[in-house]
């Protein structure tokens, strides 16, 4: 009875503010939005994987080519390699498409041109939901591909800007990848998604960047020299390298969704905060959204 009043009101809420909420079961079109060309698989690639699983439509979208993410390559060899990765990455997480735009890596600008690229993609794809990074990353590629988003948000349901594609007649729901920063304010998880049945999954499918974790990322870290050459204890590596302890913030929204003693049983996850921006359903439609199971 409680559980069907909630699902009420958030019903009149999204009517009474111009909303549509999502129906019970709809099949939903996710748009994941990175930087870079592996940047999704990190933040969502374990999420993408429930959501592929459970029928629904995923794709990803490298905003720059990662040209210049390696230490010995670099330009259209290395844009090329790392489009190729992607491809592979999508293959192995069973989602629709990874699509990676022409834009310089480390020379990202929120321009007007660069927004009109991500208006596009969101109409393109009409997507019901949109994730992206919270604007106030370490990188400037991470941190202008937010505020791009942020910029794009309201602007994919105006008919008259970016009039070479139709605008949606809904305005998604947005969303941020958890983050570690504090300042200006910390990363807040609306939503908290468990990944032990797919946490395979989705280093197999990082696996597939190999010019990134097995190369480049340990390079810059100084640990270029404890990559395993076997392709089976690299993944092993791999997946020992990104475990991720769950903070006390985001174990508490996970109780939430699952209850104390299955949320103690979980060892990975990936957690999301609801961007004022967008569509904004309630708590409860929001994760009802998501395949938390």
């Amino acid at each position: 009875m409680k559980k069907s009043l909630i699902a009420v009101v958030a019903l009149f809420g999204a009517l009474a503010s111009g909303q549509t909420p999502a129906a019970p079961g709809a099949k939903l079109r996710i748009l994941a939005i990175g930087a870079h060309p592996d940047d999704c698989d990190i933040k969502f690639g374990g999420t993408a994987a429930k959501f592929a699983r459970a029928g629904h439509a995923v794709k990803f979208l490298s905003v720059t080519n990662g040209d210049a993410g390696h230490q010995t390559m670099g330009g259209a060899a290395l844009a090329k390699r790392r489009f190729l990765e992607t491809q592979e990455s999508a293959r192995r997480l069973g989602i629709k498409e990874y699509q990676v735009l022409d834009n310089h890596d480390g020379e990202l600008m929120p321009s007007l041109e660069v927004r009109r690229q991500i208006i596009r993609a969101i109409r393109q794809w009409k997507a019901d939901i949109v994730i992206a990074p919270r604007p106030n990353d370490y990188h400037p590629d991470h941190r202008y591909t937010g505020v791009l988003v942020q910029d794009a948000a309201y602007m994919v349901v105006v008919p008259n800007v970016v009039a070479d594609t139709a605008p949606l007649d809904n305005n998604p729901v947005f969303l941020y990848y958890q983050d570690g920063f504090q300042k200006p304010a910390p990363f807040r998880p609306d939503v908290v998604m468990p990944l032990d049945s797919v946490w395979d999954t989705k280093i197999n499918a990082m696996d597939a960047h190999v010019s990134q974790f097995y190369e480049w990322l340990p390079w810059v870290d100084h640990k270029l020299d404890t990559v395993p050459k076997d392709p089976k204890e690299r993944k092993a590596w791999l997946s020992n390298m990104r475990v991720q302890p769950i903070n006390d913030a985001v174990r508490k929204t996970l109780v939430e969704e699952l209850g104390g003693a299955a949320a103690a049983q979980v060892k990975h996850v990936e957690s999301f905060e609801l961007c004022e921006y967008g569509r904004r359903p309630a708590l409860d439609e929001l994760r009802a959204m998501f395949p938390l199971k």
